[in-house]
């Protein structure tokens, strides 16, 4: 192992989101601070153009509450959702088919603090999902700082492990979706 990967691994450790059980659910939260003002990042996490970036999807519907919504993948495939919540510039709340994801944006100085929440029934699925969310969300910093991308998939794989490892082999029971393949 290099000293790059060491880095590397110790940069997905420290970034790793939460797991919380519920009785009926299972909570993902992952809080990131970014160097940039809660308006910029507002644009980055609701607007299209910015979305692209980061997100696994797009996003079809009024950004307003109660508003449905379309989630399209590049591939053609979809499912619906609902805006629950939008509060620009601090709180968007959404169905992202059945997971209940919430965002919401602090000041912190001169930055940012995010919090993105993922709600959903079946523990087995925690360390996929959370891997994830974790490749979003450095996509989205890396879009915020103008750092080039990465194809989509590229650190999954290495993400993955690190939240098998964090999480145990129950949370690791559903894998990548069907025909899902990674760039390593």
């Amino acid at each position: 192992m290099t000293a790059d990967s060491n880095l590397n691994r110790d940069a997905i450790a420290a970034d790793l989101g939460a797991l919380a059980r519920h009785r009926d659910a299972v909570t993902l939260t992952f809080t990131r601070r970014l160097a940039h003002p809660v308006e910029t990042v507002w644009r980055a996490v609701t607007e299209p153009e910015h979305l692209a970036a980061w997100f696994p999807q797009g996003i079809v519907g009024d950004r307003r509450a109660g508003a449905q919504l379309r989630f399209v993948s590049s591939t053609g495939d979809a499912f619906d959702g609902q805006m629950l919540v939008f509060d620009p510039p601090t709180l968007m709340e959404l169905t992202w088919g059945t997971d209940h994801i919430r965002i919401s944006l602090e000041a912190d100085g001169d930055g940012t603090l995010l919090t993105l929440t993922d709600t959903f029934a079946e523990l087995g699925k925690a360390a996929r999902d959370g891997a994830g969310w974790h490749e979003c969300l450095d996509r989205l910093g890396n879009e915020l700082d103008g750092v080039p991308q990465d194809a989509w998939g590229e650190h999954w794989r290495e993400i993955n492990a690190a939240y098998v490892e964090r999480l145990g082999p129950e949370a690791a029971t559903i894998g990548p979706p069907a025909g899902w393949v990674a760039t390593t």
